[in-house]
């Protein structure tokens, strides 16, 4: 595969999302408590253009049910170097290493984004588009307080559709805070693929309307990813295995 970060793409940045998975309470107390402790020496991390650390939900999709087992760093790089430093030699991902019991990180280029997250979008400028190839999609809303009632009774249904999905390899519900900031990360065996879930699910098709009618979302993010390396193993695999 051409790396779509060279060439005419050169100042493409790199995403990556770690996904850490932790197996006793001690750890998952532990766990939580960077969700706050951690902000201060990632904000000192060189060559990180945006990052966010990431609870997750029960399941694949939303969910008001949190998984103390399952946390996220989803982070966008000035450089591969820079990506290679942090998870090389960083105390801090030294110290996730200690207490989990799996770790999965993928590498990422954006090959169309659009929308922001806290009022930038930090995926862009976007890739020229690639071959057929696994794809990722990155999915974020902040929820209206006086729509989060709505749209969490449309939840259930639409997690459903997702995990039947043709072509879909993983998928998580991730954010920032529970209830009001959701966001969903899935992997698919091709454009394909998602495009048929995004477009020929009634029940998706249908949320995604209401959202737009009824103005659910004060912000919302859209990106499609490249997947370009994984490591690692999330629910003891690497759902990307073999096909990158």
């Amino acid at each position: 595969m051409t790396n779509p970060l060279n060439g005419n793409d050169g100042n493409v940045p790199l995403t990556t999302l770690s996904l850490f998975g932790f197996s006793t309470a001690t750890n998952r107390l532990w766990a939580l408590a960077q969700m706050g402790l951690a902000r201060a020496e990632m904000s000192r991390v060189a060559g990180l253009r945006f990052w966010k650390l990431l609870g997750s939900g029960e399941g694949g999709g939303f969910s008001l049910r949190p998984n103390f087992s399952r946390y996220g760093l989803l982070a966008t790089w000035e450089s591969s170097k820079a990506a290679d430093d942090f998870f090389g030699d960083s105390r801090l991902f030294t110290a996730y290493r200690r207490h989990t019991v799996e770790i999965w990180t993928v590498r990422l280029v954006a090959m169309q984004s659009h929308g922001a997250w806290g009022g930038v979008n930090p995926f862009l400028p976007a890739a020229s588009p690639a071959a057929d190839s696994p794809v990722a999609v990155l999915t974020r809303a902040s929820i209206r307080w006086n729509r989060l009632r709505r749209f969490w009774s449309h939840v259930h249904a639409t997690s459903r559709a997702l995990d039947d999905a043709e072509g879909l390899l993983a998928s998580i519900g991730i954010g920032e805070a529970p209830v009001k900031h959701q966001a969903t990360f899935s992997i698919w065996r091709s454009a394909d693929a998602m495009k048929a879930f995004a477009y020929s699910s009634p029940t998706h098709t249908e949320v995604i309307r209401r959202t737009r009618d009824e103005g659910w979302y004060s912000e919302e993010l859209f990106v499609r990813f490249l997947p370009i390396a994984s490591e690692g193993l999330w629910n003891g695999r690497d759902p990307l295995a073999g096909l990158l």
